[in-house]
């Protein structure tokens, strides 16, 4: 059984899981790419089309970004490019240098490859924005199976993105481990019935710890496997 690691170290019973699912940003990827580009270069882009002070552009941008939350329109390359008459995907593409694995991560997973786990990546990012990122990283080359949202037309904290995401990508959820760094996609996870979920504490290196409530967490993903896991 799992125990909140902020309490107790995390023992996960790797023999009884086959698939991994996983996040992108914040779980594999530094949110703080994410961060610095919503925080600073798109109100810094805004600011200077519309001829006004970075703080005004921010204080015009938060309700916006605020009113999206939650929805595919809040993670879409497409739907902000529109809204804000800025190229969005180009302005990541000129920041790509500024991605970076978060500490561990593709040892981590070429350690569950060779031990016959299936990696799959469910990330809410836009498929352009994960083109870039995968461009940069080369992440898809760790994994068994790579998914946007934005395929499935619901975000993962909706219950209907689990419901279409099986019928693609067809796993036990009762031999599923999933990993993320949001506790509202956690626990639409849980509720669809996957067996393990764990929360990431520490998503972006620049930013504050992150509360999963009741959801299992640990600092970074790598502290998933432990010297006695039985992984090789």
């Amino acid at each position: 059984m799992l125990r909140n690691a902020m309490t107790q170290p995390l023992s996960l019973p790797w023999a009884a899981i086959d698939t991994v699912l996983l996040d992108l940003d914040g779980t594999l990827l530094d949110l703080a790419f994410d961060t610095r580009f919503w925080r600073h270069t798109i109100p810094s882009a805004w600011a200077q089309r519309r001829g006004i002070g970075l703080e005004e552009a921010r204080a015009q941008l938060l309700p916006r970004f605020q009113a999206r939350e939650g929805t595919l329109d809040w993670y879409s390359v497409v739907y902000w490019s529109r809204e804000l008459e800025l190229d969005v995907a180009a302005l990541k593409r000129a920041a790509m240098h500024e991605v970076q694995w978060l500490a561990g991560v593709p040892e981590f997973l070429a350690t569950l490859r060779r031990n016959g786990k299936r990696l799959v990546l469910f990330t809410n990012a836009h498929p352009e924005a994960l083109a870039i990122k995968d461009e940069r990283t080369g992440v898809s080359g760790y994994l068994d199976a790579m998914f946007s949202s934005h395929s499935f037309l619901w975000p993962k904290e909706d219950a209907r993105f689990w419901e279409t995401a099986r019928r693609t990508e067809p796993f036990a959820p009762e031999r599923t481990l999933f990993v993320d760094d949001s506790p509202a996609v956690l626990a639409a996870a849980r509720a669809f019935g996957i067996r393990w979920v764990v929360g990431l504490r520490h998503p972006d290196t620049q930013g504050t710890v992150r509360d999963h409530g009741p959801w299992a967490a640990v600092d970074r993903i790598t502290d998933l496997i432990r010297p006695d896991s039985g992984l090789v």
